[in-house]
Formats: structure tokens, C-alpha cells, sequence
């Protein structure tokens, strides 16, 4: 192994807004804008916030602080907002993904930047700049782990290769030189965690060790800012990431191609609020229904291929996946989401709530996941197979790549429709001034206060 841990982190440390191509800048403000939906809904609805709410006010983590909570009226220290936002933004499974690293990127690194960049009075621009660092960082961690070695392995690359991130957001606004972030670096070795367990029994583990991936980032920079002495090459030591996390590193993908492949352009925007795995497959399932008029009552069985990741994900074990009764459940259920989609015709946040219902127990009963080998070897993980057998005949399809990927992103227009589908139900009329705010986030002078829910804690 070369010297990563420097490479990046002089990346991070020499990298100015003037360099970011604008198309790049763009992207990351549109990813920016779709994590803050998925924020502002998870705020008011999902099942989870409650309990942490009331954790952190038993535990005098509350507030006030320096940061914002995005949409409400909350205010934390920068850690604690990193926190909530990143575990918010991650709580629907709607947020963004990196296919080849196969992690969520903003989730541990908008959080990280907004908290920091609050406290540090930093401009829009600046803002940018640090969310572009962070990406660069977890996405390219994330390629030279191979997440298919990492994912057996048990963890979760969203919170591991994401706690790096996040320091690297948050160093590159307290403006840290080289060595600094190197020692950002160094403190996320220790802190960099995620395990798949959550899988076992639809825990809220995943959206908590994101939650934290973004908070242990933040904490990890402030440490190198006031001269933290911090363990030398977290990356590529004896000991450190590449190592210790994965049976089939590639470090030359942590530093290839830097100013010329720039891997924030590879983030992909999700069109279901599920795993990233099940995607393709809802993609021919929906077009397929619609295409040949298709009724639950058409189906007698389909069987869905994916790559090995997403079977780990999403089809074992097969009898439980059939049963889902918790959201969690629901979002890594390939025949959930399946049978919602067969069922209905679409598939959106809301239909969580036709959980149990003995309609999609049934046509779930009939759907079928398995290990389709040609999928994998490829570009990405993400494709999907399918057969589908009907009372008219057997239907067949394959579907390389789902909607949302780089090749089919959405458009401005469709990326502020998703937005205010998520927000808007909970911020009226502020929903609309939030979105131009993150739209037009690097002419902002700062990032000031956000528009907020009337029903948000003062």
C-alpha cells in the first residue's frame, strides 16, 4: 500500500470552490436539497425520533447550541445536529447512493457540513466545497473496500467509510492544512463503525450508526483543529481501514484520478424509499404492470435475480423477507416492496403504512428471490432480473441499471418535485423558501436559520 491517508487528506485540505466544476457544485446542491426532504419528513414521522429526542434531552444534549436541526425550530450543538440530521436523513431510506461503493453519501456528510458551517459562520460556497471533500473521501474509501467484501464481513459502509466523510467536510471548514485533516483522519479510525445486525430483527441501528458516522466526524475534526494527537495512517496501516475492514482491498481506488474523475458525479438519486438493491427490479415490475395491464390477480409467481449484495440485503432469509412488520423490514424486503408495486402501481413513503395487510402477505408468498450470477462482475451491483409468470404467459426482463443512476438522474424539476412531496406536508408553505435556499446554496452569504415547521420544538 502507497500513502492514502496523505494523498487524501491533501486533497481535501488544497481543495477551493473555484476548482469544483460547476456541474459538479450542482450536484452536490441537489443532493444537498434531497437529503434535506428525507430530514424534514423523518422530523416529523419516523418511528424512531421520538426516542432519540428524548435521549438526548435526559442526557442534557438537547440544546440550544450553534446548529440547526434542518426545518425546525431545533438548535444543538454542532456534534448532536450532525447527529440528528444524519440519522434523520437516513431514517426512509430515500437518500442517495454511490453505486460502486455502495454507500449512502450525504447522510453522514451534509449533516457534518451544515453543523460545522453554522458554527464556523462559514459562506454557501464554502458549504460546498466541504460536502464535494466529503464525497470525494467516502466515495472513494468505499471503492478501494469493495463492498462486497466489506458487506461480508458484516459492516456497513455508509457509517465506515461515511465517518471519514464526515471529518473530511468538517476539516475542510475549519480550513485544517494537510496534517490537520490527516489527523481528522486518524481519530476516524477509531470511530469508524456499522454493523448489518440491524438486519436480524428491523433495528434502527442503521439510521443511528450514520446518525453518528456524521457526529464522530464533526468531533473528529474539532480534535485535530486543537492539536489532538491522532494515530498515523488510519488508512492504509498495519491496522487501519483497508485492513481491518475488508479481504479484498484495492487502495489505488482511494486516490485514482483526482481533478479528473470526479466521483460525486456517480451519486444516483432514489426514486422508492427502500434499499438502493431493490430498485431495478421495482423499475421492470412497474413497467411491466403498466405495459401489459397487469392486477395482482394476473400474478402466479415472479421471480426476482439480484446480485449477491442484494440477496444479503433484501431476500435472506426468503420466509422471513415475506413477512416484514416493521418499517425497517419493509425497506430491505424484496417481496414487500415487490407486492406493493404489483399491488398498486407505484411505491412511495407512505405506503410503509400497508404493512401487515393481508393482500401484499399473499402475492409476497409468490414472489420469489435469487442469486442471478450474471449480474455481478459488472459496472455496478444494482441491476435486477426478473420472471414473471402469468395466467396469459411467462414475462421476462432485465433491467442493468435502476432509474435515478448518473446515466438517467432527474432533472431540476423532478428533483424539487420529490423534495416537496416529503417536505411540504410538514412545512407548508416554508417547504418552497427551504428548497431555494439549498438550490441556491453557494451565492449564500452563510447558511442562517432555515424555515421551520410550525409544529417544531422551539
Amino acid at each position: 500500500m502507497s500513502d492514502e491517508t496523505r494523498i487524501l487528506a491533501a486533497f481535501v485540505a488544497n481543495l477551493s470552490f473555484d476548482a469544483i466544476p460547476p456541474e459538479v457544485a450542482l450536484r452536490a446542491r441537489h443532493l444537498a436539497l434531497d437529503l434535506t426532504g428525507s430530514i424534514v419528513r423523518a422530523h416529523a414521522e419516523s418511528e424512531s425520533t421520538p426516542s432519540l429526542y428524548a435521549t438526548l434531552d435526559e442526557l442534557g444534549l438537547g440544546g440550544p447550541g450553534a446548529a440547526s436541526v434542518v426545518g425546525t425550530g431545533r438548535r444543538l450543538a454542532p456534534p448532536v445536529a450532525a447527529l440528528v440530521n444524519g440519522m434523520l436523513g437516513h431514517s426512509l431510506d430515500f437518500d442517495d447512493t454511490h453505486a460502486d461503493s455502495s454507500l449512502h453519501p450525504s447522510a453522514p456528510v451534509v449533516p457534518a457540513a451544515l453543523a460545522v458551517g453554522e458554527m464556523v459562520g462559514a459562506s454557501g460556497a464554502e458549504i460546498v466545497t466541504a460536502i464535494v471533500a466529503g464525497y470525494e473521501v467516502c466515495c472513494r474509501l468505499g471503492n478501494a473496500l469493495d463492498p462486497t467484501s466489506h458487506y461480508a464481513r458484516g459492516f456497513h459502509p455508509t457509517a465506515t467509510a461515511g465517518t471519514f466523510g464526515a471529518a473530511a467536510a468538517a476539516a475542510r471548514l475549519f480550513g485544517l492544512d494537510a496534517d490537520g485533516v490527516a489527523s481528522a483522519f486518524g481519530v476516524s479510525g477509531s470511530q469508524a463503525a456499522g454493523s448489518l445486525q440491524f438486519l436480524v430483527n428491523g433495528a434502527w441501528n442503521k439510521r443511528w450508526q450514520v446518525g453518528a458516522a456524521a457526529m464522530n466526524g464533526v468531533f473528529a475534526a474539532t480534535l485535530a483543529k486543537n492539536g489532538f494527537k491522532a494515530a498515523s495512517a488510519p488508512i492504509e496501516g498495519r491496522h487501519g481501514l483497508l485492513v481491518g475492514y475488508t479481504d479484498a482491498a484495492d487502495p489505488a481506488k482511494a486516490v485514482a484520478g483526482f481533478g479528473m474523475v470526479w466521483e460525486t458525479m456517480k451519486i444516483g438519486m432514489k426514486p422508492y424509499p427502500s434499499c438502493r438493491y431493490t430498485h431495478a427490479a421495482l423499475d421492470g415490475l412497474l413497467a411491466l404492470r403498466r405495459e401489459e395491464g397487469l392486477t395482482a390477480a394476473d400474478i402466479r409467481s415472479v421471480t426476482v435475480g439480484l446480485h449477491r449484495n442484494g440477496i444479503t440485503l433484501t431476500g435472506d432469509p426468503l420466509p422471513e423477507k415475506r413477512r416484514v412488520r416493521t418499517i425497517v423490514d419493509g425497506q430491505f424486503s424484496m417481496p414487500f416492496v415487490a407486492s406493493v408495486a404489483l399491488d398498486q402501481g407505484s411505491f412511495g413513503w407512505d405506503d410503509y403504512r400497508r404493512i401487515g395487510d393481508p393482500a401484499l402477505d399473499a402475492l409476497s408468498d409468490r414472489i420469489d428471490v435469487l442469486r442471478d450470477e450474471s449480474l455481478e462482475g459488472l459496472a455496478h451491483p444494482f441491476g435486477a432480473t426478473l420472471s414473471v409468470e402469468t395466467a396469459s404467459g411467462l414475462l421476462e426482463r432485465r433491467i442493468p441499471d435502476p432509474s435515478g443512476e448518473p446515466a438517467t438522474f432527474p432533472d431540476a424539476k423532478a428533483i424539487r418535485a420529490k423534495f416537496m412531496a416529503l417536505a411540504e406536508p410538514v412545512l407548508g408553505d416554508d417547504a418552497s423558501r427551504l428548497a431555494d435556499r439549498f438550490e441556491g446554496l453557494d451565492r449564500l452569504p452563510s447558511l442562517g436559520a432555515t424555515p421551520r415547521s410550525s409544529g417544531a420544538a422551539a
